[in-house]
């Protein structure tokens, strides 16, 4: 979502980093630029007036301009501004604080992913060893309670049954009822929504409110809109006092600028957001995590997160031995692609490691994609487990009747035996280096890896 504003930030801070003495013009000029940029991202006007004035305050002192390396030291203004813009050192996390069960009301307009939003919650949730229950609250779009139900029994989170007929005020009050008699502490209501605001929605959702009195309000933004989910959120918060925001899509190609406008405007902190379709695709926000990321200088932190959810520790001690052992062969290979793949698109954890989302853009079609990792699975899947353990067995005859099982090519096949072949070394090598060799040994693998 962030390359066109991670592009250009960097081309700004690019000339920064090449003056040796800084002056007061060269930051004007330098603050200028990151104005404009930020403008272009669709960012508030009075935001980006506010924040350049703050950075320049800083940037201007004497400690700056005097130091040795002024230009990384403007670059870290930037980013500790963008951090705190966006809410950075608050804590975020929902407040479910209370006698069970505990009310959180989802609201926004149709489109932005709200029902989506609320099972992706649920899982969260779910995941954090509550019980939670959805609640199909909205009576008026064409379907809305079934898709809420079909997620709950996607997740095996239990669904309250209401009906399009019933009233919504009626279905929240009855739901809290059914989740105290029936043990399950939260209560996740997936309210109605509208194209746009109007009387009627607002005074069913205040009705809601008053009766069933949520811990949390979440607001439901598409990051897609732009500034609109800006001005819908103040609008939502005006009526019903929010209690937080759901950034979703934060995956597409927006110019990002809701999501660095939305904090500073409504003054309620965004505390998740949506990084694709798929029902864990949910983060917590953190502030300084998103703008690492814009910066482009990764995101470690979330990555490690990510992998501790995802990888089996038990697998992961026997894949670390069969390394240091020289037994990391086809079927280990599979197995990690799959691992990797639970973890999100190849883009987005290739973003989250410093440099690479840089790399991953020079070597343009080169990169790995979606496509070509399930493509390589099926040709591992063509092969008999003794060739997974021994790719040295694999001749010419045995290429040719895996390419025809695979639906791939014989020249496909021998690319990825020969980068297998090539990553393998490089594994080793890594292995000797230790965990520091790891990330700088990441650089040399441009070109090698089996995707």
């Amino acid at each position: 979502m962030f390359d066109t504003l991670s592009d250009k930030l960097e081309l700004v801070f690019k000339k920064l980093r090449g003056q040796g003495v800084m002056t007061e013009d060269n930051i004007k000029e330098a603050l200028r630029e990151v104005r404009l940029v930020l403008l272009e991202a669709d960012v508030n006007f009075k935001v980006v007036r506010d924040f350049v004035e703050r950075v320049r305050e800083q940037a201007v002192g004497s400690q700056v301009l005097q130091s040795l390396s002024p230009g990384q030291q403007v670059i870290k203004i930037v980013h500790d501004e963008l951090v705190a813009l966006m809410g950075g050192g608050e804590e975020n996390g929902l407040d479910l604080a209370a006698k069970p069960p505990v009310a959180i009301m989802m609201v926004g307009l149709q489109g932005a992913g709200k029902t989506t939003s609320c099972g992706k919650l649920a899982r969260f949730l779910k995941g954090q060893r509550r019980r939670p229950l959805l609640v199909p609250a909205d009576v008026y779009r064409p379907a809305a309670i079934e898709q809420l139900k079909t997620l709950g029994r996607q997740l095996g989170i239990e669904t309250f049954d209401s009906r399009a007929d019933q009233d919504p005020v009626e279905i929240c009050r009855s739901a809290i009822r059914y989740a105290e008699l029936n043990g399950l502490d939260t209560v996740i209501l997936d309210t109605a929504g509208r194209h746009q605001i109007d009387d009627y929605l607002m005074n069913e959702l205040v009705r809601i409110r008053d009766e069933v009195e949520p811990r949390e309000i979440l607001f439901v933004a598409d990051a897609m809109t732009g500034q609109e989910a800006v001005n819908v959120a103040s609008g939502f918060n005006e009526q019903l006092e929010i209690s937080g925001v759901v950034l979703t899509k934060l995956d597409g190609d927006a110019k990002g600028g809701a999501a660095l406008s939305i904090r500073a405007v409504t003054g309620k902190p965004v505390k998740f957001v949506g990084l694709g379709e798929k029902l864990d695709a949910l983060e917590v926000f953190h502030a300084d995590r998103l703008v690492s990321r814009i910066l482009g200088m990764g995101d470690v932190l979330t990555l490690i997160e990510k992998a501790h959810q995802t990888f089996d520790a038990k697998e992961a001690e026997r894949l670390q031995k069969k390394v240091k052992k020289g037994d990391f062969d086809l079927e280990d290979f599979k197995n990690q692609l799959q691992q990797v793949k639970k973890m999100g698109s190849l883009e987005s954890i290739m973003g989250m490691i410093p440099g690479m989302g840089k790399m991953m853009k020079q070597m343009g079609n080169a990169q790995p994609s979606e496509k070509e990792m399930t493509r390589i699975e099926a040709i591992i899947d063509s092969m008999t487990r003794g060739e997974r353990a021994n790719h040295t067995i694999i001749n010419g005859s045995r290429r040719l009747r895996i390419a025809k099982g695979s639906g791939t090519t014989v020249q496909e096949v021998n690319q990825l035996l020969k980068r297998f072949t090539e990553a393998q070394k490089v594994i080793k090598q890594l292995q000797k280096l230790g965990p520091k060799g790891l990330m700088k040994g990441l650089g040399g693998m441009k070109g090698m890896l089996p995707f």
